[in-house]
């Protein structure tokens, strides 16, 4: 999770105003919370995200094809190290602020930020968010998904479904110009609608020169609210709901491992997002 700061969208001196500053200025003198001009990427910073993409979507895509029932997470953690590093790249999590392995694998009651571990291994039923993050050349990509691990109960099912569902109408919710607060209403509309809640300790965030940037992406709050959405920003959406409270703490043996209050089963999907003069470009799943 990034810290929130004020930005203020500035004149570039000796260049003329443009359309995009009067309406970016427009808006900031109404109240609202602007991106700062090192938030829109540039062409060719686009590019070098799309391509960390790419590996990242790759990394999934390999686990999508071997993950089974009986594997440890720490096979998991040894196949996006491998298939990261032979395509050039660097697992972002690795060493990250003192986390030790190369991917989050979290299971069942484990909202986010679990370390893979020999003994952790996968048992009939169980689901699992594999939460990938990459470093190409500098730029940074990132994303997850959820996977069912041989005869799954229909509750369990029904939460992977629709924790789908809510990144998907997070992602047509986000309008340029819009604002983040429009993607957090839209998911906890329909996670609620479904009997469900939103965790509120954890959002997502800008990425791309960094891994976490600005802004953060509640996925719960009011329309109109939160930072403007500007084309060229590239942030995640990845909503996390659980099936009882939204409540939740960390593991104090790891100082990681964040875990529902009432340790009922919580899921989550993630996306690396750019947004475009028309909405949002999926730079990888």
């Amino acid at each position: 999770m990034s810290r929130r700061t004020v930005n203020n969208w500035k004149l570039i001196k000796g260049q003329p105003l443009t359309e995009l500053d009067k309406k970016i200025l427009y808006i900031q003198h109404k109240g609202h919370l602007v991106p700062s001009r090192k938030l829109i990427k540039t062409p060719e910073q686009i590019e070098g995200i799309r391509r960390s993409g790419v590996i990242n979507t790759g990394v999934l895509d390999l686990i999508e094809k071997e993950i089974k029932e009986g594997m440890s997470t720490a096979a998991i953690d040894k196949l996006v190290y491998d298939y990261t590093v032979s395509h050039g790249a660097i697992p972002a999590p690795l060493n990250y602020e003192g986390f030790p392995k190369s991917v989050c694998t979290s299971i069942n009651e484990v909202v986010c930020h679990g370390i893979p571990s020999e003994k952790e291994i996968l048992r009939d039923g169980d689901i699992i968010n594999v939460d990938v993050s990459t470093i190409l050349d500098g730029y940074y990509s990132d994303a997850s998904r959820m996977f069912m691990i041989g005869n799954v109960s229909p509750e369990k099912q029904k939460l992977v479904q629709v924790t789908k569902e809510c990144l998907e109408i997070g992602m047509r919710a986000a309008k340029p110009f819009g604002f983040v607060g429009d993607i957090g209403y839209a998911i906890q509309k329909h996670a609620e609608k479904n009997g469900f809640s939103v965790v509120r300790n954890l959002c997502g965030h800008g990425v791309g020169l960094e891994f976490h940037e600005e802004p953060e992406v509640c996925h719960f709050g009011r329309k109109g609210t939160g930072m403007l959405l500007v084309p060229g920003m590239v942030f995640t959406i990845e909503p996390m709901i659980n099936m009882g409270t939204w409540k939740v703490f960390i593991d104090k043996e790891d100082d990681w491992t964040v875990i529902t209050e009432d340790k009922q089963p919580s899921a989550q999907w993630e996306h690396t997002f750019l947004m475009t003069e028309t909405g949002l470009e999926i730079l990888t799943y």
